[in-house]
């Protein structure tokens, strides 16, 4: 049974890092992709940042230059280091885990078959 953690939200003022944090377990991890997405009050899941089975990083361009996504295959975690933090980045943060095979949109949620039970990040101006 696949099974995702997320956790190392939190509330920080604008312009602070924080570093989200994704276990993984119940399936082969280098067959799949893993995303974040999050999710504000009012709005729909977005998708932030992705990572293929090769290792290849995709970024939205609301996050660019302020978040790095990465993976501890040892550890089959994946993490989003989350810097100049904006208010506008307020949101429920949900790491996703996809099989699908051919192509694959990285920041569409239907194209990610595991979710996570989410972690608050909160900015304040």
């Amino acid at each position: 049974q696949v099974r995702l953690v997320e956790s190392g939200g939190g509330s920080v003022q604008s312009g602070g890092s924080l570093r989200l944090s994704c276990a993984s377990s119940g399936y082969a991890y280098k067959t799949y992709y893993m995303g974040w997405f999050r999710e504000a009050p009012g709005k729909g899941r977005e998708g932030v940042a992705a990572i293929d089975r090769g290792g290849i990083t995709h970024y939205a361009d609301s996050v660019k230059g302020r978040f790095t996504i990465s993976q501890d295959n040892a550890e089959k975690t994946v993490f989003l280091q989350m810097t100049s933090l904006k208010p506008d980045d307020t949101a429920m943060y949900y790491c996703a885990v996809g099989l699908n095979g051919g192509f694959v949109d990285f920041f569409r949620s239907s194209d990610y078959n595991y979710w996570g039970q989410g972690t608050q990040v909160t900015v304040s101006s």
